[in-house]
């Protein structure tokens, strides 16, 4: 018989939730017949699998060994020497600018060089977080960014932030802004542009309509812009993101005639390839926390606003004046 106890991270979920997150190489339908033959209790008495727990609150769980034994693969983190740009850090939260080039998480190939295997690594190695010392709570991201793009992440630090950051992006409570440059000179200098996206999963591209298709999976995007400088048949844009899409900026983007510069998947970059460009000239450079309801902890953040240094914007110097 093995005891855990609730802390503060763990609190305010579900039992089967917290014990599918615990016991990863437990199945769920061994995991259901372990509660329901109280195998699982909850402070010494039968449990439901909703049953909302507390911190504070002691799990018995007369199971095999086995689904108690850690892998060293979930620590391959520690091994890494942490690089990060922070742009703010508090208590509670951690903004980290990432390049261009560098994947948020492990991909297909369970690669270990990510953003967040580096705030892990940054993180521990501060001793702002133990996994030893936590059930099922790890640092997470509460936002991505394509590989390829560069810019703003947000990493939670608790559980409480990580649901309160959720929640305030789900109801577009978090602004961010992004620089881009694009290819072509464009007729109307600011615009907010509308359309519909539709995934394609196999292919990790998306298709852009100008009205509504007849598909199922549609949705619904909004994308603002403002030109604010021109060289060379290129133009630097700022862009507001109403809805947050998959490559909705490049795709939106593309789907008028102005491709960003460096963009393989949605534009002819052979040339900008000849000219040394690997990546799509996108960067997501501001953040405001225009929160608008109650936000717990993070109260203090409301109205508060981080931009990352220019002079890691790479494509800006595209635009510097003769």
């Amino acid at each position: 018989m093995r005891e855990l106890t609730i802390n503060k991270n763990d609190s305010g979920q579900r039992l089967d939730k917290f014990i599918s997150k615990k016991f990863k190489t437990m199945p769920m339908p061994l995991m259901y017949r372990y509660i329901r033959q109280k195998k699982i209790k909850v402070n010494g008495k039968r449990a439901e699998v909703n049953t909302m727990l507390s911190e504070g609150d002691v799990i018995r769980l007369f199971i095999p060994e086995e689904f108690f034994d850690e892998k060293a693969a979930e620590y391959a983190f520690m091994k890494l020497t942490p690089r990060l740009d922070i742009v703010y850090e508090d208590e509670n939260i951690l903004l980290a600018e990432k390049r261009s080039g560098m994947i948020v998480h492990s991909d297909d190939e369970q690669e270990t060089d990510t953003l967040i295997d580096h705030i892990k690594a940054y993180l521990y190695k501060n001793g702002q977080w133990d996994p030893a010392a936590e059930n099922t709570f790890a640092p997470a991201l509460c936002n991505r960014i394509d590989r390829n793009t560069g810019g703003i992440v947000i990493a939670a630090k608790n559980a409480e932030t990580l649901r309160i950051i959720n929640e305030k992006i789900k109801n577009n409570e978090i602004t961010k802004k992004y620089l881009c440059a694009a290819h072509g000179i464009f007729e109307k200098k600011s615009a907010t542009l509308r359309g519909w996206l539709v995934k394609d999963s196999r292919t990790n591209t998306v298709k852009v309509f100008e009205k509504k298709p007849n598909i199922r999976d549609a949705k619904e995007i909004i994308t603002k812009y403002k030109v604010i400088d021109e060289k060379d048949g290129l133009s630097l844009c700022e862009v507001e993101l109403v809805t947050g899409r998959t490559h909705q900026i490049r795709a939106h983007f593309s789907s008028i005639g102005h491709p960003l510069l460096g963009d393989g998947k949605y534009g002819i970059n052979r040339d900008d390839k000849k000219r040394g460009y690997k990546f799509q000239a996108l960067y997501s450079y501001h953040l405001t926390f225009s929160f608008k309801e109650n936000s717990g902890i993070l109260e203090y953040l409301t109205g508060k606003s981080f931009s990352v240094d220019k002079k890691n914007i790479w494509f800006l110097e595209e635009f510097k004046k003769h």
